[in-house]
């Protein structure tokens, strides 16, 4: 039976130590989705919006979000990052129909240690999703952010991971 790393034998919240575990290198990769109304999407693609150009302040955000998961999730390690990428791909979102147009926010992240790097692309792929909101409200406060999956994780003992669809 699995049991959750993170609370010891006395039901006690606990970082996992992690130092008897090789250094490989790890790579994980997260996504998630904004619905806007169609006149909020095309000010945001039109780069119209008050506060600017919205998905690239979104972007340098995420990108922000990775370097500081540790400072936001408690039992989290700290990972020095290797690479990172946060990628927006504006559009419908199949099957969805709450919201007339979704952007769909994907981020990338590698590094090289002794713990994987969900933690950084899920938190990162969620502050740009964020930025969005925040940069966007004015215009619409019905926005929804939905979706936020882990994609695939490589490296580590546990191997890799891919998500099924469904």
């Amino acid at each position: 039976m699995e049991t959750f790393t993170h609370i010891d034998e006395y039901g006690n919240a606990r970082m996992v130590d992690v130092s008897e575990k090789d250094v490989t290198s790890r790579r994980a990769e997260a996504e998630g989705y904004i619905g806007m109304s169609g006149e909020c999407f095309s000010l945001l693609q039109a780069g119209k919006h008050k506060k600017g150009d919205v998905l690239t302040v979104a972007q340098v955000a995420g990108i922000m979000g990775t370097k500081q998961t540790a400072g936001l999730i408690p039992l989290c390690h700290s990972l020095a990052l290797t690479g990172c990428k946060l990628l927006f791909y504006p559009g419908e979102r199949p099957g969805e129909g709450k919201k007339d147009c979704y952007v769909r926010a994907v981020c990338q992240v590698e590094c090289t240690g002794k713990t994987g790097a969900e933690m950084e692309a899920l938190t990162g792929v969620t502050t740009a999703l964020l930025t969005v909101y925040d940069m966007c409200k004015a215009v619409d406060r019905s926005m929804e952010i939905t979706g936020i999956s882990l994609l695939r994780k490589s490296g580590g003992k546990s191997g890799d991971y891919v998500r099924k669809e469904g």
